[in-house]
């Protein structure tokens, strides 16, 4: 067993707390058997999940025993948004996200040994439930003025779209959720972000309705946003989810590798394994050389390979070198090609015209004249492979996997063609 409340509290993952003298020795006393939930919502986790996958890893290589709850029956529901009402998603669909985050949520833990985790679904102890049943053992321990002080509520409460009796109504399943782990296998903590707070509290309320010899607490992570104010986890796309076909590792790669300097320290010490003495060298590395970005390429590249594993981190960053000269863009596989690419500016065309025409329309030059002095410059490139007449026009051997050509100005300024059908060259 090792002290985690001091470890948690350098990186930034101790917000808030029940009762931290009281969580501190009994984590210390330990193993501790804690659980963190997760409802499908989506059909996959996205990068702010991450926060609370980690700490769950993190708590487990502690020494802890981590139940990983997977919401069947609160992901029919939803947890109350700030202003409007989710939609709701048919069962099937439900169980088949489950299942799809169940798998994104089981390779960074363990299985085996005195603390293996175990991966639970809180339909199994909710769909049997009559209505009368839930409103009598557990609506009935519960009490709407201090429901109504929760955060989540209040704010829809102060909104025009007010809120269902459905949602409000999801923090006694919380509730219960915490009661019944803590029956079934004696959990007694229960971890989440900030903003879930009054979810969390709630259960603990429940427990001790119910189960007045019990000590069970709750500790909060904080909320991560940018420096500049937008939602962490967002990309100009859109969400950066962990799932392959709805993020690339490409796109994953490239989002912690663009991180404001900013934020890269904080995120480092919230989500990375690398030792105190390491993040903190990273950190005197952005301060000194920001422009070397080593602190975002660290993070980038050990959150790829826990994400998408060693080979697909290779992958993209061979990717990311060759784009810029730095590697064979031929040795690259058709999907890791074709994910960079779609990060680029580019365009379609149905025939090769001369490269000083297609150096315009992609919008790396101004204008055709702007693209011929590029090319007598010496600054021209298609494929990495210097353009040596203003008159050149690529062939069809040149088109990667049959289909991209990559065009640079300079050594940063790229964007793609892909041609769909070649009648010219």
């Amino acid at each position: 067993m090792t002290d985690i409340v001091d470890e948690l509290k350098w990186r930034g993952l101790f917000s808030l707390s029940t009762d931290e003298d009281a969580l501190r020795k009994a984590l210390a006393d330990g193993p501790v058997t804690f659980y963190c939930g997760f409802d499908p919502t989506a059909a996959s986790l996205h990068v702010g999940h991450l926060v609370q996958v980690l700490t769950v890893r993190r708590l487990q290589q502690a020494g802890h025993r981590p139940l990983a709850l997977v919401g069947g029956a609160t992901g029919q529901i939803g947890d109350p948004r700030p202003t409007a009402e989710r939609t709701l998603n048919d069962p099937e669909t439900v169980a088949n996200w489950v299942a799809r985050l169940r798998s994104q949520i089981e390779p960074f833990l363990s299985f085996d040994g005195e603390n293996a985790a175990l991966m639970v679904n809180n339909l199994d102890w909710t769909a049997g439930m009559s209505a009368i049943e839930f409103l009598r053992d557990i609506g009935k321990h519960f009490r709407v003025n201090k429901m109504l002080t929760k955060d989540s509520v209040a704010r829809r409460l102060e909104s025009q779209e007010g809120i269902s009796y459905t949602e409000f109504s999801y923090q006694l399943l919380q509730g219960m959720d915490f009661l019944e782990l803590y029956r079934r296998y004696g959990c007694t903590l229960q971890t989440g972000g900030s903003d879930q707070w009054g979810n969390l509290t709630a259960g603990i309320d429940l427990i001790h309705r119910l189960e007045p010899d019990a000590t069970v607490h709750a500790v909060g992570t904080p909320l991560m946003v940018k420096a500049d104010g937008t939602k962490f986890g967002k990309s100009e796309s859109g969400a950066v989810w962990l799932d392959p076909e709805m993020t690339t590792p490409y796109a994953f790669y490239q989002f912690w590798l663009n991180v404001d300097d900013r934020d890269v320290s904080t995120y480092s010490r919230i989500l990375s394994f690398k030792s105190r003495e390491e993040l903190e060298e990273l950190e005197k590395l952005t301060e000194e050389r920001p422009q070397a970005r080593a602190a975002q390429r660290a993070l980038a590249e050990e959150l790829t390979t826990l994400v998408h594993g060693a080979d697909q981190c290779a992958a993209v960053i061979a990717a990311s070198k060759a784009l810029f000269g730095q590697g064979e863009l031929g040795d690259l596989d058709e999907a890791t090609l074709s994910a960079a690419l779609s990060e680029l500016p580019r365009v379609q065309v149905s025939e090769l015209g001369p490269v000083v025409d297609l150096l315009a329309e992609v919008g790396l030059v101004a204008s055709k004249s702007a693209a011929r002095r590029t090319v007598k410059e010496g600054g021209a490139y298609v494929n990495n492979a210097k353009v040596a007449s203003e008159d050149a026009v690529p062939s069809r051997d040149e088109l990667l996997h049959g289909r991209w050509l990559v065009l640079r100005r300079g050594k940063k300024n790229l964007a793609a063609v892909e041609v769909t059908e070649v009648t010219a060259g």
